[in-house]
């Protein structure tokens, strides 16, 4: 399947996506994922599963990462085997699996670890007015390490994916949606907006945000 599901929507035939007027500094995930989204797989998980789908395109690029170092890795995880893992490691009771309960950043940790054996760290952010603090910080994580960023909230309950950072006048994060459904090219993701900037004054202020950031290093 990973081989139909389209890849680097955020680039332009090879290049990174076209970056905010007046940008001075940028920084961009460094290898290649899959993009992951409601019913790419033939299952319709509309309305709950768009965690789901970001934590399995954190995992396609965990697997693209491993393929370049010649070790073999598995796909990512189904969204039944999702679930499966969260029981199994104690964090969801038994009734979770073939539910449509949610997950966020903390599940995605977990079972990144469980599945591919690599650790994450979570970042919490109080509000959205505190984006700004984790600038430094998430320019860090793409310079050293380079993956793709899973982004959950409270108000603001949609997961996304962080690609990149750009600083300028304003400040903005390359976000990837998971909510769309369909079939597309990655001309129309990127014309429709499933994959675009978004300022940090765009993000709901109320609400407060986690981050989950593969700490995958070569080993």
């Amino acid at each position: 399947m990973e081989d139909r599901l389209l890849k680097d929507v955020h680039r332009h035939s090879g290049s990174c996506f076209c970056l905010p007027k007046q940008t001075v500094q940028a920084e961009f995930i460094c290898g290649t994922y899959s993009y992951y989204h409601y019913g790419c797989d033939g299952f319709d998980d509309r309305g709950w599963g768009c965690g789901y789908r970001t934590l399995q395109t954190l995992c396609s690029w965990i697997q693209n990462k491993e393929f370049e170092r010649e070790i073999e890795a598995s796909s990512p995880p189904s969204l039944p085997e999702i679930q499966e893992a969260l029981v199994s490691m104690g964090d969801k009771p038994k009734k979770f699996i073939g539910s449509k309960d949610w997950i966020g950043s903390f599940e995605a940790c977990i079972c990144i670890d469980y599945f591919y054996n690599v650790p994450c760290k979570v970042e919490h952010i109080r509000n959205g007015g505190e984006l700004k603090n984790v600038i430094p910080m998430l320019k860090q994580h793409f310079k050293i390490i380079g993956s793709p960023v899973m982004m959950g909230g409270e108000s603001d309950t949609s997961s996304k994916c962080i690609l990149g950072v750009a600083e300028g006048i304003l400040t903005s994060l390359l976000i990837l949606d998971p909510h769309f459904y369909g079939q597309s090219t990655k001309d129309i993701i990127q014309a429709e907006g499933w994959v675009k900037w978004r300022p940090l004054d765009s993000f709901v202020e109320s609400s407060f945000y986690n981050l989950c950031l593969p700490q995958y290093k070569i080993k």
